[in-house]
């Protein structure tokens, strides 16, 4: 279990820790994020963990299939100043 900066919510927290283990390749693309493992990990409330999930949804860096899980989404590809979408079209 880790020791909580006081001073900032568990959550954001959290997420922070795993935005950083996705970053860095602990967590690889199609990697399950098991609730009741990071809940332990954390020792906290399922509640605050998926406030955590939450936050990594709204930034793409995770999706959730209902019944299954969340699982790490793939990187965006970085985005080159002044390059134009692709097109399928000749």
């Amino acid at each position: 279990m880790i020791e909580f900066e006081p001073d900032r919510f568990r959550w954001e927290q959290i997420a922070d820790i795993l935005r950083q283990r996705i970053s860095d390749g602990t967590y690889r693309p199609k990697h399950l994020l098991s609730e009741v493992q990071l809940m332990q990990e954390f020792g906290v409330a399922r509640g605050t963990l998926r406030k955590a999930m939450q936050r990594l949804r709204d930034e793409k860096l995770i999706y959730t299939i209902p019944n299954l899980g969340s699982f790490v989404g793939q990187p965006a590809e970085p985005k080159v100043p002044g390059d134009k979408p692709s097109s399928d079209q000749p």
